[in-house]
C-alpha cells in the first residue's frame, strides 16, 4: 500500500511540474486571432441586437406609461 501511495505521489508531482511548464509556455506566447477576427463582420449582428433592445425598451416604456396613466385615472 505504501509503495502505491509513493508511486501516486511521484506521479502527482510529475503532473504538477508538467502542468506548470505547459501553463508557463502558454502564458508566454499568446495566440494570434487577428486573421480570424478580421475576416468576420459583426456590424449586422450588432445592428440586429440593438434593434431588438430598442423594441424591448419601447415596450417597457409603453407598459410603464400605461400603468402610470391607469394609476392617475384610478386616483381621481
Amino acid at each position: 500500500m505504501k509503495a502505491k501511495l509513493q508511486a501516486l505521489k511521484k506521479f502527482a508531482v510529475g503532473a504538477a511540474v508538467a502542468g506548470t511548464a505547459v501553463a508557463a509556455n502558454a502564458a508566454g506566447t499568446a495566440p494570434d486571432f487577428t486573421t480570424i477576427t478580421s475576416a468576420v463582420d459583426f456590424s449586422t449582428v450588432i445592428t440586429a441586437i440593438m434593434a431588438v433592445a430598442a423594441i424591448m425598451v419601447g415596450v417597457y416604456v409603453a407598459w410603464r406609461g400605461a400603468k402610470f396613466a391607469l394609476r392617475a385615472v384610478k386616483g381621481l
